[in-house]
């Protein structure tokens, strides 16, 4: 399994909003490529702003191409990312999973 990393940040303010937003466009759009198995996105508020981490998972690099097309380290945007990033990773960083705990049964 791959992980697929991404960094964006708004004004807090713009927090709940791009949530809603991202789940409109980029979750959704994970949902319905085959070969993605589940998205963690993390939040933290701090001096003012959200800062946001999008980990996707993935069956393998086929998968992600499908979704970001042939360039797999070039991040994906959506035609409103401009009205609420503030800072944000252009390029995505890709890991391999190598361990997972599923926690207590």
């Amino acid at each position: 399994m791959i992980a697929r990393i991404w960094r964006g940040a708004t004004r807090a303010d713009d927090a709940e909003a791009y949530l809603e937003y991202l789940d409109r466009t980029g979750h959704a759009e994970y949902r319905r490529i085959a070969g993605h198995h589940s998205t963690i996105t993390l939040r933290r508020l701090r001096e003012g702003r959200a800062e946001f981490v999008v980990l996707s998972f993935w069956d393998s690099l086929d998968a992600i191409r499908a979704f970001a097309g042939t360039d797999v380290d070039r991040a994906v945007f959506y035609p409103e990312d401009d009205r609420y990033l503030i800072e944000r990773d252009d390029r995505v960083a890709h890991f391999d999973v190598v361990y997972q705990d599923q926690g207590q049964p």
